[in-house]
């Protein structure tokens, strides 16, 4: 579970459109109304209906072993009888293997299709080297993901199970602030858990770097809860439980879901992509405000204030520039940001909207189509190694004390690809990919994906050969054409 401490996104951990067919909607046959005499609203039907939907999910991190710069206390000591600090002139440091425990991290999911797909957080699966998903019947599956989507923080993990029990998808636009609902999952390892609240405020920004539209409850969250389940009073899931507010790490009243007017597009796209085909209006900004709006001298204190607009993207072709307000989208008037967001991310790449916003105290509307990443609207795939056609292995010890090196990447094999193509030789020591260092595959794969995302698609590689001699490169992602910078020669 998420914790947000002065609007600080913490990841916690424990240490130890609609979607595509079989999968359940709020269009299947209403669920009954559900009231008992003597009680404003009784929740005991859809808590049967949601527990046996929400499964516990073990994220398993292997032990693995590192090299890390390790303070000698002694250097300063004995310096004077070694006449070098007493370690090699290594200024005090040396090189230390260290072997990281196996981690277990708790979570939970919830079951959309009968056939195995669940729906869990990022945060949960992030990272980890093996899945356990054990359902409410206490059978245990290994998983395995389809996608993640760390701007929203969901993802996708699929077990090998038919005749499952999917929760249907309602509208989480239909809840209403004051509403019932449960929160269902495995808090503090505790299975099968439910508590009950009311939803406290929607559209809710809690200062992440994402995209951030949450729905507030007041039932209790706490880790272990996230992935779970938001349900209604009919039993359909209206969100999927991801962070609270906190200034200790436990719940103390303030819990977040990620509503499925989000969840349903980003899912359905993992499942069919791979990837979110994301639409962007190509703006950074933030909600207006009186004190905004007397600052900048603006004629509306609503709507989300354009502090930046970028080249090419959607806005600029719209004609909305730098300083002004939008007020409406397709005839929806605009509150915040994050319900802008919300707005924009249920959509795709090629949707055509209507935007109504202010430039300079006068009111204007343009019609645009919404771009990629990339600047278009084509699909976007997610990106496979092997276009690099070349193998990769982290530099070893030895490696790293011949060549003074703390880190890097040697390309041990290189084949047709973007490698070759870039000029790119078998021995050569990646150090910095798009500035990011590279200690590890996961690095260059991270480095790969998001230059593939950007606008230029280029991915740029500094390194050095063992000779000495310092290489540059620059892989176009996007073509067959590949720019190769000459390599310098030079001391390391």
């Amino acid at each position: 579970m998420k914790q947000i401490t002065k609007n600080i996104l913490l990841g916690l951990g424990v240490t130890i459109a609609s979607l595509s067919t079989g999968i359940a909607t709020a269009a299947n046959p209403a669920t009954k109304s559900i009231t008992t005499a003597g009680q404003p609203v009784d929740l005991t039907e859809a808590a049967a209906i949601a527990v046996p939907a929400v499964v516990h999910i073990e994220a398993i991190t292997d032990s693995k072993t590192t090299t890390v710069d390790v303070e000698d206390p002694f250097s300063d000591f004995f310096g004077d009888f070694f006449g070098n600090g007493g370690n090699g002139g290594n200024g005090g440091k040396h090189r230390q293997q260290v072997q990281t425990p196996k981690q277990v991290g708790i979570g939970s999911g919830v079951i959309i299709s009968s056939d195995g797909y669940i729906v869990t957080n990022n945060h949960v699966v992030n990272n980890s080297d093996e899945l356990k998903v054990t359902l409410n019947d206490k059978r245990e599956f290994q998983a395995r993901v389809i996608g993640t989507d760390p701007m929203t923080d969901l993802a996708l993990i699929k077990i090998q199970a038919k005749d499952l029990s999917p929760l249907v998808i309602g509208n989480s636009d239909d809840v209403k602030v004051g509403e019932w609902v449960l929160a269902v999952g495995n808090p503090l390892d505790l299975t099968s858990t439910v508590t009950a609240g009311i939803i406290s405020a929607k559209a809710r920004n809690i200062g992440g770097t994402g995209i951030e539209s949450y729905i507030q409850t007041d039932a209790a969250i706490n880790q272990g809860n996230s992935g779970g389940a938001l349900v209604n009073v009919k039993g359909e899931l209206v969100g999927i439980n991801a962070a609270i507010y906190s200034q200790t790490g436990a719940y103390t009243g303030y819990g977040f879901a990620i509503p499925t007017s989000i969840m349903q597009k980003v899912i359905a796209d993992l499942k069919e992509y791979g990837t979110v085909q994301r639409a962007l209006l190509g703006i950074k900004g933030g909600d207006n405000s009186a004190d905004l709006a007397k600052e900048k001298n603006l004629s509306t204190i609503n709507g989300v204030y354009v502090s930046e607009v970028e080249d090419n993207g959607a806005a600029a072709d719209a004609g909305i520039k730098a300083g002004d307000v939008i007020t409406e989208v397709n005839g929806t008037k605009i509150g915040s940001m994050a319900q802008l967001q919300e707005m924009i991310t249920r959509m795709a790449p090629g949707t055509k909207i209507t935007i109504k916003y202010i430039h300079e105290k006068t009111t204007h509307s343009s019609t645009v189509t919404l771009k990629n990443s990339q600047g278009n609207t084509k699909v976007e795939k997610p990106v496979d190694m092997d276009i690099l056609g070349a193998a990769f292995r982290p530099l070893t010890s030895d490696m790293k004390d011949q060549l003074d090196l703390k880190y890097g990447l040697e390309v041990t094999g290189v084949r047709e690809g973007k490698m070759k193509e870039a000029g790119v030789e078998k021995g050569f020591i990646i150090l910095k990919a798009n500035d990011q260092e590279m200690k590890n595959v996961d690095d260059l794969e991270g480095a790969l994906k998001a230059a593939s995302e950007s606008s230029d698609q280029v991915l740029f590689l500094t390194g050095v050969y063992p000779s000495g001699k310092k290489g540059y490169f620059a892989v176009d992602l996007s073509t067959n054409k590949t720019t190769h910078k000459s390599i310098k020669k030079g001391r390391r």
